[in-house]
């Protein structure tokens, strides 16, 4: 029981930290990239300080319960907000010139060789002004129970430790023109961190 109140707190913790970062940084229009049945977009949705919302994802299914969700909020997909059955892998001009750019424990869903090609067209081709990348941290696990062996849930196709992260975040922000800081979410261990952690990307600040 409290392993599941953790991680229900930790996902309320995540949705704050990220919409409060997005208000910080004056993002009014933000693609959330991975959206999947919607909690963001659902949290961006119910705020007015957001003006233009759009999800995308590539699961029909996941898009559906998205729309579901929004109509039972009576927050509609409509003008200001649209969710779209579209890659966040290969360059479009449609999705450049937005605020902010969210992935919300997202590339841990992401094959490996895969990343590369998320990096290109997130971070040259729509090249929002600010990027926020969520993903679990693996120092955590043991913590949360989860066996050495395994990931915390079936769709990952990785998990990273803080180092890890902020190695790879770090090169993504030095080849893309980027500054980039670290956050933990959740409550923190002071050997291992936070659950979950989040790597701010500036574009101009590298």
């Amino acid at each position: 029981m409290l392993q599941v109140h953790m991680l229900t707190s930790l996902h309320e913790d995540r949705l704050n930290i990220v919409v409060g970062a997005l208000k910080d940084n004056s993002a009014r229009r933000v693609l959330d990239l991975g959206c999947g049945s919607g909690p963001l977009l659902l949290a961006l949705a119910a705020n007015p300080f957001f003006e233009q919302i759009v999800g995308l994802d590539i699961s029909r299914e996941a898009l559906a319960a998205c729309t579901r969700n929004l109509a039972q909020a009576g927050l509609d997909a409509g003008e200001r907000v649209r969710i779209l059955n579209d890659t966040f892998a290969e360059p479009n001009p449609d999705f450049a010139g937005f605020d902010a750019a969210v992935l919300l424990e997202t590339i841990e869903h992401i094959p490996p060789d895969r990343l590369s090609k998320v990096e290109r067209a997130v971070f040259r081709s729509f090249r929002p002004g600010l990027v926020l990348i969520t993903t679990p941290n693996q120092d955590c696990n043991e913590l949360l129970g989860v066996p050495a062996h395994r990931l915390r849930h079936p769709g990952h196709e990785f998990e990273w430790s803080r180092e890890k992260f902020e190695a790879w975040a770090t090169g993504v922000a030095s080849r893309n023109g980027y500054g980039v800081s670290f956050a933990g979410i959740g409550l923190s261990h002071p050997v291992l961190g936070s659950p979950s952690q989040m790597a701010l990307f500036t574009e101009g600040e590298a």
